[in-house]
């Protein structure tokens, strides 16, 4: 049964809620020293994800041509456009000062959206609890979620909270598929899988804590093919 997802949906949601609740009441100095605290954490579990590699020429094969599938493809422009185009949209109904003000916070919401629905870490954990059973990375992003809901709460409101039903919708269907592929995996594998998700945590920490903008998302197919890699260099090369 899966567990990962109703977790994380859940920190999302009561983040958000006490953020809201909490509103201008949380110090300045905290807001602004939490980020890279989490960023930190991304980048301890990328570590420990990483050492698990089996054949570390699939991993860096993986990551390299993985990322440069989603630069051609333009995955994380996509995503952007696909976003500020509903953006777009909802700004035409606003006009003047009122629409200035609804911009802000609509640029703001793109933001928290994206990191909760399109990151790395979610979209790897609720693929390797599928395949595991195991819903670690998913709880630990739990844990970053709720503070960045409470965080982003206090200035966007209860609109944070309401983002945990499509996070649940994508960490679910992305859980579900991953589900099919486990009778096709083998240890070698699963562990060349999560090495790469540790790369892609990496990534996510350095950008979080600004220090290396990674296109996070343009890496994102780099996933997709690495158990594709690993069983070709099983039979080829090991």
């Amino acid at each position: 049964m899966l567990t990962g997802p109703f977790i994380n949906a859940a920190a999302v949601l009561i983040g958000g809620s006490l953020g809201a609740l909490l509103s201008h009441r949380l110090p300045e100095r905290v807001r602004s020293s939490m980020p890279s605290i989490f960023g930190l954490a991304s980048l301890g579990i990328g570590v420990l994800l990483v050492i698990k590699c089996v054949n570390l020429p699939v991993m860096v094969l993986a990551t390299l041509v993985g990322t440069l599938i989603g630069e051609l493809c333009y995955v994380e422009r996509g995503i952007s456009g696909g976003v500020n185009a509903l953006r777009n949209l909802v700004l035409k109904r606003k006009s003047g000062e009122a629409n200035s003000a609804h911009e802000s916070f609509i640029q703001s919401l793109v933001a928290i959206i994206i990191l909760f629905c399109a990151s790395g870490t979610g979209i790897f954990g609720a693929m390797r609890e599928g395949m595991t059973g195991d819903p670690s990375i998913l709880i630990a992003k739990a844990f970053l979620d709720f503070f960045t809901a409470v965080i982003f709460a206090t200035s966007l409101g209860f609109a944070v909270a309401i983002i945990c039903v499509p996070m649940l919708v994508i960490q679910l269907t992305l859980a579900t598929c991953a589900t099919l592929i486990l009778p096709l995996t083998t240890p070698a594998m699963m562990g060349d899988f999560t090495a790469v998700g540790g790369i892609l945590l990496l990534a996510t920490g350095l950008r979080i804590c600004g220090i290396k903008m990674f296109a996070v998302a343009n890496m994102l197919p780099a996933l997709v093919i690495a158990m594709p890699i690993s069983t070709l260099w099983t039979a080829f090369f090991a």
